[in-house]
């Protein structure tokens, strides 16, 4: 058990997948956490959903493009708690369409979630971590980021990216204590992932060494272990987490 006790961790795309996993990681924890969610059906639903599970946590749903609004949620988040410890940008889209069948504005869709978002609301967080000399930025990335994919070029083109940004920003950061790292899964199984049929899932499966696909609570794991204090000296770091799944 790694004890977040005291410590404020923020969960953008909280409320399913990996996401809403993190956020149970983190409670279990004893992190304080808030989950972002894209608008307040779905916040409500995973925080009346945690309820059931006796787990309390807060949440909001600002428009992660628009950066004045990121901004004000993040500052009456850290009005009421003095601080903000971890980020976990964790909001994104997929897409499996090719190239000729993508429209111009689906892929924009793509970069301005999975890309633009991530550099708000981490612009938003960073001067409080800059002050407290202390933070740590955490980004979903993918296995997709370094072998691409068949279809769906917006997807692999933002996750690259996300690689780069977090490479990038940790360098700019180290001197101020902050520490940026991104986790990028394998095939997970996601509600998209468990509909599939039997037959696509099987081949899916022989491929990775470890031969099965990855849990949802496998990726919270990763984000919790770089969250704390045990990855004091990781930074830069985009963590691999995906069995020894190769494309």
């Amino acid at each position: 058990m790694i004890n977040y006790e005291g410590k404020v961790v923020i969960v953008t795309g909280g409320t399913r997948g990996i996401g809403l996993e993190t956020v149970k990681a983190f409670k279990e924890n004893n992190a304080k956490v808030i989950l972002f969610g894209s608008k307040q059906e779905t916040v409500s639903t995973a925080i009346e959903k945690l309820k059931e599970e006796n787990i309390e946590v807060e949440g909001y749903y600002p428009n992660l493009n628009n950066f004045e609004e990121v901004e004000k949620t993040i500052s009456e988040i850290y009005k009421k708690y003095g601080r903000i410890d971890v980020l976990i940008n964790n909001a994104g889209i997929s897409a499996n369409k090719t190239i000729d069948n993508t429209t111009c504005e689906e892929f924009e869709k793509i970069m301005k979630l999975n890309v633009n978002a991530m550099f708000n609301v981490s612009k938003a967080v960073i001067p409080y971590m800059k002050e407290a000399k202390n933070g740590v930025i955490l980004n979903t990335s993918s296995m997709v980021s370094k072998y691409g994919q068949p279809a769906g070029i917006g997807y692999p083109t933002s996750k690259f990216a996300v690689n780069g940004f977090t490479v990038s920003l940790a360098r700019e950061l180290a001197p101020f204590n902050i520490r940026v790292n991104a986790v990028a899964p394998g095939i997970t199984k996601t509600d998209m992932v468990a509909s599939l049929p039997k037959e696509t899932i099987e081949p899916l499966i022989k491929t990775i060494p470890l031969a099965r696909i990855g849990e949802p609570r496998d990726i919270a794991n990763a984000f919790l272990f770089l969250g704390s204090d045990m990855a004091s000296y990781i930074s830069g770091v985009v963590l691999s987490v995906d069995g020894l799944a190769r494309a």
